[in-house]
């Protein structure tokens, strides 16, 4: 199988291995305590960690995107801006 049409660097793969990791976690966490522990913060609806996991991670997509097109390719500073949006989701969100 020809996997060339992608960059499967070192960073790619640790990316998608975090994600899958994140998922898993989230599936026991979910197993362990059922509801997803809803509640509704600064955005006036409902959420659960799942939706918050999502939020955290569009915007840090967000975020990387941004970080490359306005300051270039060292992610290392967008990495740790995302990890307080992350905190920040699933605190207030």
């Amino acid at each position: 199988m020809d996997l060339s049409w992608m960059a499967w660097t070192w960073p790619t793969a640790i990316f998608f291995v975090v994600i899958a990791l994140l998922l898993f976690g989230m599936g026991l966490w979910e197993f362990a305590r059922p509801g997803g522990a809803p509640r509704v913060g600064i955005l006036r609806f409902e959420t659960t960690r799942g939706d918050r996991l999502f939020i955290s991670l569009l915007g840090s997509a967000f975020i990387n995107l941004a970080w490359l097109g306005l300051i270039g390719p060292n992610l290392w500073w967008a990495l740790a801006l995302c990890l307080v949006y992350a905190v920040l989701v699933f605190r207030y969100v």
